[in-house]
């Protein structure tokens, strides 16, 4: 079986699974009474989603999982090789990346269902305090970085200058860890911050999973690129019921399972850097909610932007839901095409 071949059934499944899904998660929510709670301090329109059907992020996760599980099986045991070249060097290296990535998206995910619990069984509109979700996602973080420490997968590459090595010494290895500590959280939090209007994570992240595909062609990495396909599917599936106006929402429960994946999708591409530039809604997001939380505090109450996260500011400006979503998913595909040049023209 091809590489092409594995993906697009891989793809086909997750979306599939996801998607039909949806016609038994959604009603046992609403029997649960597991509704959005809709805080004072977003859109006044926003209000009308009340109730709307929470923690959808339970369908794609399946999705992903299950179609992942079949698809790399399926190709395995037809005689394809599933790591990259790099990993000739270390049999088994791109095997970790891939399966530890699986788990920190799971390890947030669950971090991100026990918030949603939280807020829907007592009806509150915060679920965890921000020390413990923090901590939560932090015990995540740590254990998936001591994992790719341990499995020596600490090379980083760096378009047009090479690989660096963060292994040659202790001021290189305390650096790995403060880097890929700061990029996982800042990363799981700025796709978690993306999720404030019908569809919009579920569109900008599709982009990114496209981004991811083509990245595996160039690396020539089986894994990644099943894994994407999985990813690929399992967002559009979740799509069909989460463009506006949402059926189901996929809550911190997706979300941050989509920002733990997305993150170690940009370890398996042995760069993590470029997931600035294919992550840039992500990072636009987070960078708007600092400067307009900074300004506030600076200037003791006036605001750069309307509202933010910045999507909100174009709401605030007339913007509907599905034009914001439409133009961000536009400017991301910019982003990643930027970062899979970089990619590409970096490594010759």
């Amino acid at each position: 079986m091809s590489m092409t071949v594995a993906i697009i059934i891989t793809a086909v499944i997750s979306f599939g699974v996801t998607a039909g899904l949806g016609f038994v998660i959604i009603p046992w929510l609403k029997r649960l009474k597991f509704g959005q709670t809709i805080l004072d301090i977003g859109p006044s329109w926003h209000k009308s989603k009340q109730g709307t059907p929470n923690m959808g992020g339970l369908m794609f996760i399946i999705g992903i999982v299950s179609a992942f599980a079949v698809g790399a099986l399926t190709f395995t045991l037809s005689g394809g090789s599933f790591e990259s070249d790099y990993a000739k060097v270390l049999v088994g290296r791109d095997n970790v990346l891939i399966l530890s990535g699986l788990f920190l998206a799971f390890g947030c995910g669950v971090v991100g269902f026990a918030d949603d619990y939280i807020k829907i069984k007592l009806k509150r509109n915060e679920g965890l305090t921000a020390k413990q979700k923090t901590f939560g996602q932090l015990i995540v973080t740590v254990g998936y970085t001591m994992t790719l420490w341990a499995s020596h997968n600490t090379v980083w590459f760096i378009p047009f200058l090479g690989n660096v090595n963060f292994e040659k010494n202790f001021i290189t290895g305390v650096i790995f860890w403060i880097l890929s500590i700061f990029i996982i959280y800042g990363c799981v939090n700025s796709v978690n911050l993306t999720d404030g209007i019908d569809g919009l994570c579920s569109s900008v992240t599709a982009t990114v999973a496209v981004s991811f595909i083509v990245a595996s062609f160039i690396l020539r990495f089986a894994g990644l690129g099943i894994l994407s396909g999985a990813l690929l599917g399992g967002v559009l599936g979740f799509l069909c019921w989460n463009r506006n106006p949402a059926k189901v929402f996929m809550g911190d429960t997706g979300s941050l399972f989509l920002g733990g994946l997305v993150a170690a999708m940009g370890y398996a591409l042995k760069c993590p850097l470029l997931l600035l530039p294919i992550g840039i809604i992500y990072v636009t997001e987070t960078m708007s909610d600092i400067i307009q939380i900074g300004y506030f505090k600076l200037t003791h109450g006036k605001r750069v932007f309307k509202m933010a996260p910045i999507h909100h500011h174009f709401e605030m400006c007339g913007w509907n839901e599905k034009k914001i979503c439409i133009v961000f998913s536009a400017v991301n595909v910019l982003g990643c095409a930027v970062g899979l040049i970089l990619l590409y023209f970096g490594r010759k």
